[in-house]
């Protein structure tokens, strides 16, 4: 069989990492094999209403990864995964890698539009789902993707597997009668860690999502940072409040958990009460969340009655941790909370450990990663100023990712000519090696810890037919951290009201993530000497409106 589908990272590059004992030659498969044989009987993941064990586990994976390989897919073909956040999807993901497919991880919130611009950017040949995919029937929602020029030669619709392993696997709706991949079979076509192993999608400043290659040593590392930073082990409990597809929810409930031979709980779709139930039943140890999500859990009515006392470890990131809440959050339940600065891109630059001090633990980014090599640049000229210690930051090392997917364009943006790989911030940088950030050179709103393009949604909002013009900017928010204000110029004689933009919005299949979540009309949009919408005004606009009580949520 041709390998040249296989080889992804650098050969060099690998060999080097490998010497260093930051890359290695294991998978999840091999994992996960080994924790089925010497704990068969206990759970690898854990929900409100079920348990799967570590032996059901593999054999679930199996039995698709045998549909996978009988219904032809070739090795390196990519197989769009759609799935809630529960143990089906990652049975989907450790099948894919066990069938040599290459995961395309979609968010199962995802919209019709961003759905059919990912699996055709990827060419993506198996949509694996449940009965519905962006709120349509999945019959459906392919009829329309292909409509799209999406290439799904099939649909796979699998069981709920935590309570039932055994489930039928639908293609095209029939049962299959496929056997489960043998393990000579697995073997020869498996994905290798320095394979083409995931494919997921991230905002980008402009347009649609990008397409990130992952291999999985970048995680094998990542996994290395984060049990030394939080002493993580496999005695710990996990709980991964995020969607699995994206880095931070990937290191946390797909791969970290399992190198370590931990249970991961899954609470679903985010319930303060749910999490809050799981963590007392489960004694979770390690909770990853972004900041709005453990700020909901600080404003529950009921939290002084909740035992928390098994939680040592909170890891949060996506956005600056709110400082004041974070040390509420360790005064209340007696954890520590750490964080990773990076991106789906770079996987991390620096972090903070259970040791630092309070102050730099919560008020910083933690320590540049030495390995990952961190510089500063210039972000008009390009120019190497780490030394000033000031500028937007880029790494090179054992931690990022490839780039992006069939995006040449979108890659020259992300890498510096001589090949550092940039983060759309801008960052301090001391002689100790602590970072901050302290601005953006990105036109992103965080919210929630999810980077939301603006200048996506001011083109999706324009495709109104009352709208001339339109701007998105941020307003503070104490819950979300941030939310998306449109400032909109209207046509001359329309109206529109934020019920109407939002209704022409979803009639086109947009994410709920894009919608505004305010809206005011300005006529005209103030103009800067540069000819662009002067954002910096509105957004002083905004902070005014919210402080005054005249723009609400």
């Amino acid at each position: 069989m041709s390998e040249q589908w296989r080889q992804i990272a650098d050969p060099a590059v690998a060999r080097t990492y490998r010497e260093a004992g930051w890359w290695s030659d294991r998978m999840l498969v091999d994992d996960v094999r080994g924790l089925a044989r010497q704990h068969p009987a206990s759970p690898a993941f854990i929900t409100p209403d079920g348990r799967l064990t570590w032996s059901a586990y593999d054999i679930a994976a199996d039995r698709l990864a045998g549909v996978l390989y009988e219904q032809g897919e070739d090795p390196g073909n990519r197989v769009a995964v759609v799935l809630p956040d529960d143990p089906g999807v990652h049975i989907a993901f450790l099948a894919a890698e066990k069938a040599g497919s290459t995961i395309v991880g979609v968010g199962h919130r995802a919209g019709e539009r961003e759905l059919a611009h990912l699996l055709a950017r990827t060419q993506a040949t198996t949509l694996i789902s449940g009965p519905v995919v962006a709120g349509l029937p999945v019959v459906e929602a392919v009829a329309q993707l292909r409509a799209q020029g999406c290439p799904i030669a099939r649909r796979i619709e699998i069981p709920a597997f935590e309570l039932d392993p055994d489930g039928p696997i639908l293609v095209d709706g029939e049962a299959s009668n496929a056997p489960p991949i043998g393990r000579e079979t697995c073997d020869e076509r498996r994905t290798r860690p320095d394979d083409r192993w995931l494919l997921n999608s991230t905002s980008g400043t402009t347009g649609l999502p990008k397409c990130v290659v992952h291999t999985q040593n970048r995680w094998r590392y990542f996994n290395k940072l984060a049990a030394a930073n939080a002493g993580l082990s496999g005695d710990d409990v996990f709980m991964c409040a995020l969607p699995a597809p994206y880095g931070f929810g990937m290191w946390t409930g797909h791969t970290t958990p399992t190198y370590l031979g931990a249970p991961t709980v899954l609470p679903g779709r985010f319930s303060v009460g749910t999490v809050l139930d799981l963590i007392e039943r489960e004694r979770v140890s390690v909770l990853s969340c972004v900041s709005t999500q453990f700020i909901m859990l600080l404003n529950a009515d009921d939290l002084e009655e909740r035992d928390l006392s098994s939680l040592r470890v909170m890891f949060t990131g996506g956005e600056a941790i709110p400082y004041q809440r974070a040390v509420e959050f360790e005064e209340r339940t007696g954890a520590k909370v750490l964080q990773f600065y990076g991106s789906n891109e770079t996987g991390l630059l620096s972090g903070t450990c259970l040791d630092d001090p309070p102050e730099r633990r919560l008020r910083t980014a933690g320590r540049a990663v030495a390995e990952m090599q961190v510089r500063l640049f210039d972000p008009d000229s390009g120019a190497d100023v780490t030394a000033s210690g000031y500028g937007q930051p880029g790494c090179r090392g054992p931690a990022t990712s490839i780039g992006y997917y069939d995006d040449p364009e979108a890659n020259r943006q992300l890498f510096t000519p001589d090949g550092w790989m940039l983060m759309g911030d801008l960052c301090t940088l001391d002689d100790d090696g602590w970072m901050a950030v302290v601005g953006r050179t990105s036109d992103f709103i965080i919210r929630g810890g999810k980077n939301i393009s603006a200048p996506q949604v001011e083109a999706e909002v324009q495709t109104h037919p009352a709208v001339a013009l339109a701007a998105a900017v941020a307003i503070p928010d104490p819950v979300f951290g941030e939310r998306v204000c449109c400032y909109v110029q209207l046509r001359s004689g329309h109206d529109l009201t934020l019920a109407a933009l939002t209704e022409h919005l979803l009639a086109r299949g947009v994410g709920k993530e894009l919608l505004p979540e305010a809206l005011v009309l300005l006529d005209p949009l103030p103009i800067s000497s540069g000819g662009k919408v002067a954002k910096g005004d509105l957004r002083a606009d905004a902070a005014r409106r919210v402080s005054e009580g005249s723009l609400r949520i």
